[in-house]
């Protein structure tokens, strides 16, 4: 465990850089300086974020193009004629019905809330993210006329999913330290709750360091393998996504057959 422990700490310091950035969505996010421009910008490149990383990220600053880089205030204020540039906007299965009932979301939220930070959030006794993840998913489809399609958009763990995208978003917002790459801009939610992105290269990798047992993916499986996680950290446990990420993208450790 100890042996582990030290190799997940290494391979975290060496992915957990300022030249991760560049080349992840998290390089839109920090395209911004405001807090809300980050919350939101941070929010659709997360989502958006299925496919080769230089096609979300171009797809993502095109999006962004569409609200003058300036998504806040987009958000509050557009009006009905400033919509039909989005019309024609797609990113794989993300349509323009999509990104227009996204934006108007997310308006709905901004009236009630100063940040997104508050329609997550969780008592601070809470084990874990999953209550704030569901809260979330309810609050964001409250709206009668919501596009049934665009659920899909939108995992919630009420349906088993991994909310590997949300929860990469929450550890964007949420972790803080001094490497410069996740932003710890949201204060009332704690690392310790946050649960560590499950996607197909860390499913892999995770399986092979035998930190998952369960035989399918699905939000028990990103449990089991944060409570794993905290094991080496459980204040700050999923920073080892880095570690893990890196392994499977980065050293190719997903495409190696299980022993």
């Amino acid at each position: 465990m100890s042996e582990l422990k030290e190799f997940l700490d290494e391979k975290t310091d060496q992915y957990n850089v300022e030249g991760f950035i560049e080349n992840d969505p998290v390089s839109i996010p920090h395209e911004f300086k405001k807090k809300q421009d980050i919350e939101i910008a941070g929010f659709f490149a997360a989502v958006l974020a299925w496919g080769q990383r230089v096609t979300i990220i171009r797809k993502c600053r095109e999006l962004l193009e569409r609200m003058d880089n300036d998504p806040y205030k987009f958000i509050l204020n557009h009006r009905e004629k400033d919509l039909k540039q989005f019309e024609d906007f797609k990113h794989r299965t993300f349509s323009s019905t999509d990104a227009l009932y996204f934006i108007e979301a997310l308006k709905s939220i901004y009236s009630q809330y100063p940040s997104l930070e508050e329609a997550f959030k969780v008592p601070q006794e809470a084990e874990n993210i999953e209550a704030g993840l569901v809260q979330f998913h309810h609050l964001f489809f409250s709206l009668e006329h919501h596009p049934h399609r665009t659920k899909k958009h939108l995992p919630t763990p009420e349906r088993k999913s991994t909310c590997k995208r949300l929860n990469m978003y929450l550890r964007w917002m949420v972790r803080a330290d001094n490497k410069g790459v996740d932003f710890g801009i949201w204060k009332k939610i704690s690392p310790s709750q946050l649960i560590c992105p499950c996607d197909l290269h860390v499913d892999r990798v995770s399986r092979r360091l035998k930190l998952i047992k369960r035989k399918q993916t699905d939000w028990l499986t990103a449990v089991e393998l944060t409570n794993n996680l905290k094991k080496f950290d459980p204040i700050d446990p999923v920073k080892y996504d880095f570690a893990l990420f890196g392994l499977g993208i980065e050293e190719g450790w997903s495409k190696l057959k299980l022993d």
